[in-house]
């Protein structure tokens, strides 16, 4: 089995380096944590038995007509080309739905494909023919609509449960994705693992997209607020920054069964920052708040 991984990833590897010739230029392809590549090799060389993270990273596609860009986010599971890759296309010249009637032309192109083909040149070549549609539509959208119109944002902010967060890895994905998305809010660390993302919607929806994909198993989001605002939501944020959030733990960090977060710490936390009636909702209890 470990054989049939390695061929499929050193097919991922000679796909990548094929897009590297195909898009020399700095800003076209970029990758999500270099550190992956050297991880690959190394297992791939025999010099490390640990199985390396999927490789991730994205393609900026060229559409002609009209000038635009449109970025493809790649995620590629270990069983790829023998399975689909993860893929997301995303651009500011598309509107929420648009951009998700795209996702879903292309996933269902993706799954007309021969399965056991490596295919992101294929995907990128669909989103360069088929893209100006979309954001024709999307540009006949907004030249339709009334000029006074005041378009609203759409703030949010977004409740996450996990079994349990550990992983340094995962943490450091964690926050480059919400600084990267400009999301104000919390990791908590341990078990259970708790995460908070608070910003625009669009956002918000990007971060959960990348978090949970490609294999984390135990993890959901337990609950979503939103509000309307006609700036750009800072004035609803019930926190300044992203945090590293860690309390005193019952037993041992390194036996990761055993260590579990101080609930009643956590829930001062959610009461300091007016979100109490949160902690119901994600562990199904009612809370009390720690002796001071």
């Amino acid at each position: 089995m470990a054989d049939i991984i390695k061929e499929r990833i050193e097919l991922q590897m000679a796909e990548l380096e094929m897009l590297f010739s195909m898009f020399p230029n700095k800003g076209e392809i970029t990758l999500q944590d270099e550190n992956t590549l050297l991880n690959v090799q190394k297992y791939l060389n025999n010099a490390s038995e640990n199985l390396p993270h999927n490789i991730e990273y994205s393609v900026a596609v060229a559409v002609d007509e009209p000038k635009e860009k449109v970025n493809l986010q790649v995620a590629l599971p270990h069983d790829y080309p023998q399975v689909p890759p993860h893929l997301f296309a995303r651009s500011n010249a598309l509107d929420r739905q648009q951009q998700l009637q795209l996702n879903k032309d292309l996933t269902s192109f993706i799954a007309s494909l021969e399965p056991g083909e490596l295919c992101i040149c294929t995907a990128m070549q669909w989103l360069g023919d088929n893209s100006a549609r979309y954001l024709q539509n999307s540009k006949s959208h907004c030249e339709s609509a009334p000029k006074e119109r005041v378009l609203k944002t759409v703030f949010n902010c977004m409740w996450i449960y996990s079994h349990h967060i550990y992983r340094q890895e995962l943490r450091k994905k964690i926050f480059d994705c919400a600084n990267k998305l400009n999301l104000t809010g919390f990791c908590l660390t341990g078990k259970p693992g708790i995460i908070c993302v608070e910003g625009v919607k669009e956002s918000c929806e990007e971060f959960w997209h990348v978090i949970r994909y490609p294999n984390w198993k135990h993890i959901s989001c337990k609950h979503v607020e939103n509000r309307e605002t006609d700036g750009n939501g800072d004035n609803l944020r019930l926190f300044q920054t992203f945090e590293d959030l860690q309390f005193q733990a019952h037993g041992d960090y390194g036996l990761r069964n055993d260590y579990h977060m101080d609930l009643g710490q956590f829930l001062d936390f959610l009461k300091a920052h007016q979100s109490e009636h949160v902690f119901q909702i994600l562990f199904g209890i009612e809370g009390k708040c720690s002796d001071n």
